[in-house]
């Protein structure tokens, strides 16, 4: 591009400084050099942006070394791990219990704190307390860091990150995964729309330029959720401020690779030259995982000879995988979900059905978004109870961030449980004919890349400018974002419905003016739909609109319920 101006707008966001120099190398560290499209008689000339510094490095900690003339498999687990440093990051596969490489991790956990500690675990999620996954390794002591996006309802790990004897950085699901699969293909770093939170919208005023909303910073991109408290539960550190630009009008946060000295991943299928096949969801984050560490060891459930896979059917080429184990522990279900009929046992007036017909009433509505060939993904909780509200004939592509697109309905049966296939809230589901399953860096590419129709999420509040947030209140643990950020980054091209009980417990408005909890993204909400009525949002100019009323619902409850102003559609109509 030298002598050309860039195709896309560049505006650092953290701009310390800005010169005009003369081309020739340099070699500073954090500069942005972006070519300048006037010139002088002394030579071109090239714009340099220093931008403020963001620390990352490698591990320092050596990964064993691997053999390429030896044999990949070993006769145990414990041989395969007995090498492995203290101090080493770890990538640990799996979605909850699903593709967990729980052999592995024995191993690591019978190689005792006094052997093996001061481990930097990274994976979706911490496992499950008393079951299963890193749960094992978090409570012997031997982890001293997480990287994480969603913690869950681990009440032990809960404990030790708020009393400082563990530190955890949360990172949106698919800024993980892509962090991950970055790393494997010899990618330092990227820019992605997730957690960047653009400006308020600036409307000229005379000869000034006011700023007419209000809008909570995104914890993420600045940097402010906490990493590691004291004893006290003080907060000793957070994490980093992101670097943000625009590229294209549209603000962008930059993201590093994140590789590791050791993947465990547990596959279905492995040949001896380290061939791995993957069933289903156990793809979220197997390969992902296994391309990114300087050595990766398989537990294989079915260890088979070289060419014993057709080509055409390999996940993971064996040059990623360096030591092949027999899995020896079974698999788990976190969470066994059946397909259910509506419960018969919920008196007529009780409060348990008053709650259940406002969930149907919103979710009755919910369907209407959902238009015939549709690809669409749901938030979990109330967002899942729209497709049971499809009308017959219609035909919709479900999509599962962990890795599915044509999800179906829970299983009618316990036979027909496959551990294997879980979706988002790590719940068994089956799968439709012509369904998909893939890693989730490609499902979080269907996400942002704009490919997904709809999203529809729950809230803990939403704004008159469909500011939303729903993964953390102040004061209480965060238990992680999750995907949640991911799948409100590109509203311009997946529309966002908010479904969400008018008020809270208390009474207090859901839909506000602005927000005071942290966001999960800015400017995003389309439509909020709950059991009082219908709001479409000027994402824009920043405006509520009703357009629909609840049977037995007057604009005056609406306006008593809502702590935010809005107009009120000519056409006012009934929520079907």
């Amino acid at each position: 591009m030298r002598g050309a101006q860039p195709s896309c707008l560049l505006r650092p966001r953290v701009l310390l400084q800005v010169t005009l120099c003369d081309v020739r190398p340099v070699a500073r560290p954090h500069q942005a050099a972006f070519n300048n499209s006037k010139s002088s008689s002394a030579g071109p000339q090239r714009r340099r942006f220093t931008t403020s510094p963001i620390a990352w490095s490698a591990s320092p900690v050596s990964a064993p070394s691997k053999d390429r003339g030896v044999s990949k498999l070993y006769g145990s687990a414990d041989d395969a791990v007995a090498d492995i440093k203290s101090g080493s990051t770890i990538l640990s596969a799996g979605f909850g219990l699903c593709g967990v490489a729980e052999t592995l991790i024995g191993a690591l956990h019978r190689r005792g704190p006094e052997s093996l500690h001061s481990l930097q675990a990274v994976s979706n999620n911490a496992g499950k307390e008393g079951r299963g996954g890193l749960a094992i390794l978090t409570k012997s002591g031997q982890v001293n860091r997480l990287i994480l996006s969603f913690l869950g309802n681990n009440k032990t790990l809960e404990k030790k990150y708020l009393t400082g004897e563990i530190g955890i950085e949360l990172c949106p699901q698919g800024t993980l995964a892509e962090r991950i699969r970055a790393a494997g293909a010899g990618i330092p770093a990227f820019f992605t729309p997730t957690g960047a939170h653009p400006p308020p919208p600036l409307f000229a005023i005379s000869s000034h330029d006011v700023c007419l909303t209000a809008t909570v910073d995104s914890l993420v991109e600045k940097g402010k959720i906490p990493v590691r408290f004291d004893a006290s539960g003080n907060v000793m550190s957070y994490g980093h401020k992101r670097e943000a630009r625009e590229f294209n009008g549209k603000t962008y946060i930059m993201e590093t690779a994140l590789p590791g000295d050791v993947a465990i991943v547990r596959a279905w299928k492995v040949d001896e030259a380290g061939n791995c096949v993957f069933r289903y969801t156990t793809k979220a984050f197997g390969p992902l995982m296994a391309k990114a560490a300087a050595l990766t060891i398989v537990e294989a459930e079915n260890i088979v000879p070289v060419g014993a896979i057709d080509p055409n059917d390999v996940d993971l080429p064996g040059i990623f995988v360096d030591r092949i184990v027999p899995a020896t522990m079974p698999k788990q279900i976190e969470i066994p979900k059946l397909a259910s009929s509506p419960d018969s046992d919920v008196g007529a007036a009780s409060p348990r059905r008053e709650a259940e017909v406002r969930r149907n009433r919103i979710a009755r509505r919910a369907a209407q978004e959902l238009k015939e060939g549709f690809y669409i993904n749901l938030g979990v909780g109330m967002p899942t109870l729209a497709p049971s509200f499809l009308p017959p004939g219609r035909n919709v592509w479900l999509q599962s961030e962990n890795g599915i697109l044509g999800m179906g309905p829970h299983p009618a049966t316990e036979d027909e449980m496959d551990a294997d296939i879980v979706n988002a809230g790590k719940e068994t589901v089956t799968l439709v004919p012509g369904a998909a399953t893939f890693d989730s860096a490609e499902s979080f590419g269907m996400i942002r890349g704009g490919h997904v129709d709809v999203s529809i999420l729950g809230a803990l509040q939403v704004s008159a400018q469909g500011d939303l947030a729903n993964y953390m209140i102040p004061g209480k643990v965060m238990k992680g974002m999750g995907g949640a950020m991911d799948l409100v980054s590109n509203p311009e091209q997946t529309k966002v419905v908010v479904t969400t009980e008018h008020v809270t417990k208390d009474g207090k408005p859901k839909i506000v003016q602005d927000c005071s909890l942290p966001l999960t993204g800015a400017r995003v909400v389309s439509t909020i739909i709950t059991d009082l009525c219908v709001f479409e949002v000027d994402r824009k100019a920043g405006g509520l609109t009703l357009t629909e009323l609840a049977p037995g619902v007057e604009v005056e409850e609406v306006r008593a319920k809502t702590d935010a102003t809005f107009a009120v559609a000519d056409q006012l109509k009934t929520m079907e």
